[in-house]
């Protein structure tokens, strides 16, 4: 499960809100071309099925729709990330243009309100890649091999195509070449790998641990040496022709209730088929939804628009049922692994949704695993006002990991950090020998929303007044035993979230 992705978390659950809505309004909107020219403000429509092709029955067309809204969501949910990101300049999160990389450098803290679940370990670098004209290089400095740092390659399919970092590629400088579903070339000289994503367009998210904020001047450092260029100019070759412009349509929550499906459509046309999903897109095309399709729901019966409503309604529910049963309960602490590549997924779209709508652009459970938990040991919500905790970790038993583990502490309403005396939001593996350890060797933390006492002060994870909602993340957990790995199902469980009596 994976909690962290500041903007990404945040839409998740805007979009996650908006298309439950749009199963009470239906769908539809005005035409959208799909050529070259500006950013465009209109909703794309969703292609009726040709009028000499008998219509589906009613039965029928809610099925297929429910399948596509599950199949569909992660792919609409990632796009709303891209146009947000790379895209539309007055967003409010805009980060930069396509093959140019952004730089966050500095740490989150409770002044921070535009994203939910903020990660304060490892500051972010974007980079959102238009594929279409030609692949492109990203390169990497050496990185000190105590600093964990990852490279996460995720495309418009939601699928974890490659990574480049510590884990997998060392902490060495190296290039790295990421190429479009259609490119066809050999490895160039000089490129350590070769990445493919199966879209168009791709992000790259970059992390680099931060030890603590005064750290942040050697995070910088090395996101200055995070470099991308295109495969012409990394040969010292003329570029290539540039790819068409495109009219991306616009997004946002009111035209999201109206399009999802005419968003759909659009993505498509960038992600070429999978065999995988040849029958979804073969069901989807019967009744007129697919790359190159229109679909308008004002061409449809009134019967067939309450059925669209409908199944879309059906298919949200299912997805959050699933993920509901997808989080493994262990100690209180909610686990579960819903991210991967396409080999992961094998077209479970119900898994790929369910990840989407925990929270989109999550990584794989070997590279990161996040247990999250809002309740006690004993199933009671974490209440800082009514009560003051203890997390105690026994002797040797911390959190297994290659690189470093963190508690990270939330408002329970707002998901936001929270304002303390102290400046803290979290305690890390890092911060080991500043802690005070008990007699038999083993750490308590202290979660209350008072300080416990300068005896304590190094241990204490101020908590807010009211709901708690507590993140623990391990980076690179380790996979022999003990192992958090399989995710929910280890030798290693989180220990449970005690109340003081």
């Amino acid at each position: 499960m994976r909690f962290e992705i500041n903007k990404a978390y945040l839409l998740s659950g805007i979009l996650a809100g908006a298309i439950t809505i749009t199963c009470l309004t239906g769908c539809g909107g005005k035409q959208e071309a799909i050529s070259g020219g500006e950013t465009t403000n209109e909703t794309p429509d969703v292609a009726a099925p040709s009028s000499d092709v008998a219509a589906p029955s009613i039965e029928e067309t809610k099925a297929i729709l429910e399948e596509g809204y599950i199949y569909g969501l992660p792919i609409v949910m990632n796009y709303a990330v891209m146009y947000e990101y790379s895209v539309d300049p007055d967003s409010g999160q805009y980060k930069a243009p396509f093959n140019e990389i952004k730089n966050e450098s500095r740490v989150f803290t409770y002044k921070d309100t535009a994203i939910v679940t903020p990660n304060s370990d490892t500051p972010y670098s974007f980079l959102w890649m238009d594929l279409r004209a030609e692949p492109q290089v990203i390169s990497v400095p050496a990185v000190e091999k105590d600093r964990y740092y990852a490279v996460q390659l995720e495309d418009g399919n939601t699928f974890n195509y490659g990574y480049i970092g510590s884990r997998t590629t060392g902490n060495e400088p190296g290039d790295f070449l990421v190429v479009g579903p259609d490119w066809k070339g050999e490895k160039p000289p000089g490129v350590k790998g070769v990445f493919r994503s199966t879209t168009q367009f791709s992000i790259a998210g970059f992390r680099t641990q931060l030890f603590n904020a005064e750290d942040m001047p050697n995070v910088v450092k090395i996101q200055s040496g995070y470099k991308v260029q295109p495969l012409s100019a990394f040969l010292g070759q003329p570029a290539p022709p540039a790819a068409p412009k495109i009219d991306f349509p616009k997004i946002d929550k009111a035209m999201l209730e109206t399009g999802f499906f005419g968003y759909l459509d659009f993505c498509l046309q960038f992600a070429p088929a999978g065999p995988e999903e040849k029958e979804i897109r073969g069901k989807l095309a019967s009744i007129g939804i697919g790359p190159d399709k229109k679909f308008s729901m004002k061409e449809l019966s009134p019967e067939h628009q309450a059925t669209v409503a409908t199944a879309m309604k059906q298919g949200d529910e299912k997805v959050q049922k699933y993920l509901e049963g997808a989080l493994k309960d262990v100690n209180g602490w909610k686990i579960a692994s819903p991210f991967g590549d396409r080999k992961f997924f094998a077209g479970n779209w119900l898994l790929r949704a369910a990840g989407a709508k925990a929270g989109i652009c999550g990584n794989d459970s070997v590279e990161a695993t996040y247990p999250i938990t809002r309740v006690d040991v004993d199933g009671e919500t974490l209440d800082g006002s009514k009560h003051d905790y203890t997390l105690t970790f026994a002797k040797g038993e911390f959190p297994p990991v290659n690189a470093f583990w963190s508690v990270t502490m939330y408002d329970g309403e707002s998901q936001l950090l929270i304002e303390n005396p102290i400046n803290r939001y979290l305690i890390n593996s890092p911060m080991l020998p500043e802690m005070q350890l008990n007699e038999d060797g083993s750490l308590t933390l202290y979660i209350q929303k008072d300080n416990p006492g300068k005896d304590k002060e190094a241990n204490w994870l101020p908590a807010p007044n009211g709901p708690i909602y507590l993140v623990m993340r391990l980076y690179w957990p380790k996979t022999e035993t003990p192992s958090v790995l399989p995710a929910g199902e280890g030798t290693w469980q989180p220990p449970g979230v005690q109340q003081v009596k």
